[in-house]
C-alpha cells in the first residue's frame, strides 16, 4: 500500500505507527524491532513490509528480514527468489552482504527466509544468530523482523528476547481477546519489550471521511 498509494489514508496510518513507535522507544540505540501476531493471517507480514518502507522513506537504512522460517512470505510480497536467505546465513553458507537484496525502494534492503530448515527454533537461538544480528546493526539503522505467530511456535519468543522491541499485530474483530492476552503473556515471559499493538483491518467510521479528503 505504501509503495503503490503514498497518499492514501492507510499509508498515513503506517506513518502514524512509525511516529508512535519512535515516541515509545526509550533509547535511540534501539535498532531491532520484531513484528508478530497471536495467530496466523492477522496481517503481521503486510504490516512489517509497509513499516519497513515508511522507515526507509524517513531516511533510515532499513533491513527487512523474513524470520518466519516455517511459512515465509517476503519473497512473494516483493516477487523475488527465496533460494538464499536467513537460513543459509545461520548455517554459515554465504555472507550477509551477498545475500541481501535491493528492494527497489531507496534505503530498504531485504533478507529472505532462504531454504526452509528442519530446526528453525534452534537456528534462531544460536550464537550464529547473535553474531548475524550484531553485523546487521553495524550496517543498518533499523532491522525489522517478520516472525511467526507467537502462540503457534517458539520462534517468536526467542526473537522477542533478542530484539530491542516487539509490536503485536492483531486482526480487529477477528482475534479473540483471550489469544491477545496469551500473546502478551508469552512476550512478557520472554522478557520482550512490548512497544505496542497494531489493530489491523480497523473499520473507519463515516465521521472520519474528512480525513480521506485531507489526504487525497
Amino acid at each position: 500500500m505504501v509503495r503503490t498509494n503514498s497518499n492514501s489514508v492507510i499509508t498515513e496510518q503506517y506513518r502514524t505507527i512509525r511516529s508512535n513507535i519512535n515516541f515509545s522507544l526509550p533509547s535511540e540505540d534501539m535498532k531491532t524491532i520484531l513484528f508478530t501476531s497471536p495467530s496466523k493471517e492477522e496481517g503481521k507480514s503486510t504490516t512489517s513490509s509497509n513499516m519497513a518502507i515508511v522507515y526507509a522513506e524517513s531516511g533510515k537504512r532499513v533491513l527487512l528480514v523474513d524470520a518466519d522460517m516455517r511459512r515465509p512470505t517476503l519473497h512473494h510480497t516483493f516477487k523475488m527468489s527465496n533460494r538464499l536467505g536467513l537460513s543459509n546465513l545461520l548455517i554459515k553458507k554465504g555472507r550477509l552482504q551477498d545475500t541481501v537484496k535491493k528492494s527497489g525502494i531507496p534505503g530498504l534492503d531485504l533478507l529472505m527466509c532462504g531454504q526452509i530448515p528442519s530446526n528453525p527454533a534452534e537456528l534462531l537461538d544460536s550464537e550464529a544468530m547473535d553474531g548475524l544480528m550484531n553485523l546487521m546493526k553495524e550496517k543498518y539503522d533499523l532491522i525489522i523482523f517478520d516472525s511467526p505467530p507467537i502462540l503457534a511456535v517458539t520462534d517468536s519468543k526467542i526473537l522477542a528476547n533478542k530484539c530491542d522491541g516487539t509490536v503485536l499485530v492483531v486482526n480487529t474483530g477477528k482475534t479473540e481477546k483471550e489469544k491477545v492476552i496469551k500473546a502478551r503473556d508469552a512476550l512478557t515471559t520472554s522478557k520482550a519489550f512490548i512497544i505496542g499493538t497494531v489493530l489491523n483491518n480497523y473499520q473507519v467510521s463515516k465521521k472520519d471521511d474528512y480525513y480521506q479528503s485531507y489526504t487525497s
